[in-house]
């Protein structure tokens, strides 16, 4: 065998050698990219479901992405690393073989190798399936992560100083998206696609913003809170008791901001019968003398910045569910039960105790919609699934009241926030019943 041969054997031996090694690099550079994809893209929730069944890859999952910028930032030198090397093997291939054109050349069929089976192929099959990908390939990003994290620690380090430099301050705990807002924008997601009914969103959502609302946001108030006076005669109080809806009462004395209890419907009329019974024929008698103070409860208050997630689980700790609401000077502000709390979640309830319609949307045929002045703007969203503002004003009398900046009379009519607004009724200073239709509704 001539020296000639033994060259073009070696050239050959070289050019095959060059060939496989950037197979291999696009390989490498599809895990990298198909493993950055699944690892963002799945659900920390399905992961930690899947690792309650015993899967330990994603739990290694879930491990790895803890530190989402440690792992972009492994994930992706190692997909430089690669994409960089093979290139530029490309390039010396096809230039010893085609001569200068060989660049142009090299260029355009690695752009079109890497587009296809580095990044669009991997990528479709890891947004497909993410976390089964996720779980799949975590064992092998956790040693990448640890083979590459004392550069990846340099860059991040030195990224830092750069971005200081420009006034850009970065947290290193802080969490890519927050749960709160993922969630909340899944559910919007899923029910704008018909997946996700909307009472169910709004149970979801309402369950969420509890630890975000105050009691003085939900909580009956003074105003319309039914008291019984002490010094009342025991057969005024049980009859006041016995045509009240409310099984709660609250007990003040002189002053009705001066509560000294609160009263059960139930546990009146039971000292009452106990009483009645065992004065035998001086029942009348026996009964003058009752005293509502000696069964009545000690009065519960709380501070009206106590948030509806501290309060419910101050309900259950206390096995209660009837509070008072105070203000910073201790001022009786409202009362509110453990039923406010509820109805944030699941909405209005109502039984057969409850006035007729009282905070109930009424649509009207020519598109107004007739409220209560007391119906929360909270409510008023969730019936209509309007998005008028809540910060401001708690009802919707309020919110008329802080955008009119006046006390407006029965027939004024106001437009603002994308809606038509009109005072039907007023009581004294209070806006008791309007009318509301959006300003793009055009009228009969």
């Amino acid at each position: 065998m001539d020296a000639s041969t033994v060259a073009a054997s070696s050239t050959d031996t070289t050019l095959w050698i060059t060939a496989g090694a950037i197979l291999v690099l696009i390989l490498l550079s599809a895990f990298f990219s198909g493993s950055e994809t699944a690892l963002t893209a799945a659900s920390r929730g399905k992961l930690r479901a899947a690792q309650d069944r015993g899967s330990k890859g994603a739990e290694l999952a879930l491990s790895i992405t803890e530190d989402n910028e440690r792992l972009i930032g492994s994930v992706l030198l190692g997909n430089n690393l690669v994409n960089i090397l093979a290139t530029s093997l490309a390039t010396a291939l096809f230039t010893s073989l085609f001569g200068d054109s060989g660049v142009a050349l090299a260029t355009l069929i690695m752009t079109l190798l890497v587009l296809i089976f580095a990044e669009v192929l991997p990528k479709t099959y890891a947004i497909t399936n993410p976390e089964l990908a996720a779980s799949r390939v975590a064992p092998l990003i956790r040693v990448v992560i640890l083979v590459f994290s004392p550069v990846v620690a340099a860059i991040r380090a030195f990224v830092r100083i750069v971005l200081r430099v420009f006034g850009v301050k970065t947290d290193p705990d802080s969490q890519i998206l927050a749960v709160r807002e993922e969630i909340a924008g899944a559910l919007q997601l899923g029910h704008s696609e018909g997946v996700v009914e909307k009472e169910d969103r709004d149970r979801i959502l309402g369950a969420l913003d509890l630890a975000e609302r105050t009691v003085e946001e939900v909580m009956l108030h003074r105003s319309n809170i039914e008291m019984i006076d002490a010094e009342s005669d025991p057969r005024t109080i049980l009859k006041q008791c016995l045509e009240s809806n409310y099984t709660r009462l609250p007990i003040y004395k002189g002053d009705p901001e001066n509560i000294i209890g609160v009263a059960h419907a139930k546990d009146l009329m039971r000292a009452m019968y106990e009483t009645i019974d065992q004065a035998g024929d001086r029942a009348a008698e026996a009964l003058e003398v009752f005293r509502i103070t000696d069964v009545m409860m000690k009065p519960y208050f709380v501070p009206d910045t106590t948030t509806l997630a501290d309060q419910m689980r101050n309900f259950l700790r206390k096995h209660t569910h009837f509070a008072l609401v105070v203000d910073e000077y201790g001022s009786l502000e409202g009362l509110l039960t453990l039923e406010d709390i509820l109805e944030e979640i699941v909405g209005e309830i109502t039984d057969e105790h409850d006035p007729d319609a009282e905070h109930q949307v009424k649509a009207g045929e020519d598109g107004w919609f007739w409220l209560d002045g007391a119906m929360t703007i909270r409510d008023l969203n969730r019936a209509t699934d309007w998005s008028l503002p809540d910060d401001e004003a708690n009802t919707i009398a309020g919110l008329v009241l802080h955008e009119a900046q006046m006390i407006p009379t029965p027939g004024q009519r106001f437009s603002f926030h994308g809606f038509r607004f009109e005072v039907m009724e007023r009581e004294n200073n209070r806006i008791t019943r309007l009318r509301v239709r959006p300003l793009d509704h055009v009228e009969a």
